[in-house]
C-alpha cells in the first residue's frame, strides 16, 4: 500500500459540479492499494499517517506535532494510479487491487482511521468516481509512505524504528556517562589528544 501525504491549508473533492467533501488545515492522503495488501498494511499506514509530525508546536518549533496533536482534519482519496508500473512510457496498473476488492478494503482503511482518531474529522472522496481534487499544499510539504511488503520487512521496520527512538532519546539526554568515560580513557592513552599539539582534535573544536 502506498500513500502520498500532503500538509494542506485546505483541500476539497468535487464530482461533476458538486463539492462532496472539504477540509481546512490538516492533511490530504492519496492512497494506492495493491493486490498484496492485508489488514496489517492498513494498521501500519494508519498509525504512521496519524502520527507523522508535520506541524509546528505552540512555540513555532518545526516537525513536532501530528495531525492528531493539532486536532486537524484529514481528507482521504483512493488513487489506484499510485500502483503504476511503467512499460516503456505506458503506465500499467496490474499490481493495483481490483475495484471489487479494493472498495471494501478502502472502507476498512477509513473505518480504522476513524476509530483511531475522530470520525467527524476524517473525510473522503467518492470511490471509483472521476474526481477533481483541489489541494492547497502548505509549505509545500509532501511525504511518501509505503507499507512493508511482508513479515520480514515488518520486523526490519520495527527494528529501524526502535533504533531511531534510541537515537532520539540519546540526543535529548546529551552525552552519556559511558561516553564521557570512554573519552577520558582515550585521553589517558593518547596524551597528545589534550596537549594542544599540532593536529590536536580537541583544540580544533575550541570556539
Amino acid at each position: 500500500m502506498k500513500a502520498i501525504i500532503q500538509r494542506v491549508a485546505k483541500a476539497s473533492v468535487t464530482v461533476g459540479e458538486e463539492q462532496i467533501s472539504s477540509i481546512g488545515k490538516g492533511i490530504c492522503v492519496l492512497l494506492g492499494i495493491s493486490v498484496e495488501d492485508t489488514q496489517k498494511d492498513i494498521e501500519y499506514l494508519v498509525r504512521k499517517i496519524l502520527n507523522l509530525r508535520l506541524f509546528d508546536d505552540e512555540n513555532g518549533k518545526h516537525w513536532c506535532k501530528s495531525v492528531m496533536d493539532k486536532q486537524y482534519e484529514v481528507l482521504c482519496v483512493s488513487q489506484f494510479t499510485l500502483q503504476c508500473i511503467l512499460k516503456g512510457n505506458k503506465p500499467d496498473y496490474h499490481t493495483a487491487m481490483a475495484a471489487e476488492q479494493s472498495e471494501p478494503f478502502y472502507n476498512d482503511f477509513l473505518e480504522h482511521m476513524r476509530k483511531t482518531y475522530k470520525p467527524e474529522v476524517i473525510k473522503d472522496g467518492k470511490f471509483g468516481a472521476y474526481m477533481q481534487v483541489h489541494i492547497q499544499n502548505d509549505g509545500p510539504v509532501t511525504i511518501e509512505l509505503e507499507s512493508p511488503a511482508g513479515p520480514a520487512d515488518l520486523k526490519q521496520q520495527a527494528k529501524l524504528e526502535k533504533q531511531q527512538q534510541r537515537k532520539e532519546k540519546t540526543r535529548n539526554k546529551g552525552p552519556s556517562e559511558s561516553g564521557k568515560e570512554k573519552a577520558a580513557a582515550r585521553a589517558k592513552v593518547d596524551p597528545s589528544a589534550s596537549s594542544g599539539a599540532e593536529g590536536d582534535v580537541s583544540s580544533e573544536r575550541e570556539p
